[in-house]
C-alpha cells in the first residue's frame, strides 16, 4: 500500500468540490488512500492578505467562466450557489466531530455536505443545515449539534487549520503526498502521473 494523500480543501470551495468528485478514483487507480482533511481559506487570505478568488477584480468573472467549464470538462454536475462564498465553520467541525470515530462516514458526510451546497443551492455555511444534512445520514441530532460546540472540536479545527499553514497549504483542492505538492484541480493530473510514475 502506497503513503497516503493529504486532501486539503474548504467546504465552500468550488475548485475544491471539483477535486473531491475525483481524488478517491485517482487514489484508487494506485492503490492509495486518501486523508480527507478540511480546513478554513479564510485563515490562508487572512495570513497572505488576500481574498476569494471568485470576489476579485477581473479574476471574478473568468473564474465563475472557468468552472463552468471545468465542470463541463469533468462531467461533474456543479452549479454556482447563493450566497456564495460562505463561512464552512459548522461544516468542518462537524467532520472533525466524526471522523476519528467513523471516518467512512465522515468522508460521506463530507461529500453530502460538498453536493447539497453546489448542487441543491443547501447553504452549509448555516449550522442548520449541516446538522440537518448528518441526520439525513443517520447521525443523531442532539449529538452532532453538541458537537459543533465541543471545545475539542473546536481545538482540532483549529489545529487543522495551523497544520496546514504550517505545511505551506495555500489554496483548495490542494493534495500532498510524502514532500510533494499539487494545488488546484489542474494539477490532479500530475498527481496522477506522480503516483504513476514515482516522480520526475
Amino acid at each position: 500500500m502506497s503513503q497516503a494523500i493529504d486532501f486539503y480543501f474548504d467546504f465552500s470551495s468550488p475548485y475544491g468540490y471539483l477535486g473531491a468528485q475525483r481524488i478517491d478514483a485517482i487514489a484508487e487507480k494506485h492503490s492509495c488512500e486518501v486523508n480527507w482533511r478540511p480546513y478554513l481559506l479564510g485563515a490562508v487570505f487572512k495570513q497572505l492578505g488576500t481574498s476569494p478568488l471568485v470576489s476579485q477584480p477581473v479574476k471574478g468573472p473568468y473564474s465563475r467562466h472557468d468552472l463552468m467549464r471545468s465542470s463541463r470538462l469533468y462531467g461533474i454536475t456543479f452549479k454556482i450557489p447563493d450566497p456564495f462564498p460562505v463561512n464552512s465553520l459548522a461544516a468542518c467541525r462537524a467532520y472533525y466531530w466524526l471522523v476519528d470515530d467513523d471516518p467512512a462516514l465522515a468522508k460521506k458526510l463530507a461529500q453530502t455536505l460538498y453536493r447539497g451546497y453546489f448542487i441543491d443551492n443547501r447553504n452549509l455555511g448555516e449550522a442548520e443545515v449541516v446538522v440537518e444534512t448528518a441526520v439525513a445520514l443517520g447521525i443523531d441530532k442532539e449529538a452532532v449539534t453538541a458537537g459543533l460546540h465541543d471545545a475539542d472540536v473546536k481545538a482540532r479545527l483549529r489545529s487543522e487549520v495551523e497544520g496546514a499553514l504550517e505545511k505551506g497549504v495555500f489554496g483548495a483542492p490542494f493534495f500532498i503526498y510524502g514532500d510533494e505538492q499539487f494545488w488546484g484541480c489542474d494539477r490532479m493530473d500530475h498527481l496522477d502521473k506522480w503516483l504513476e510514475t514515482g516522480g520526475w
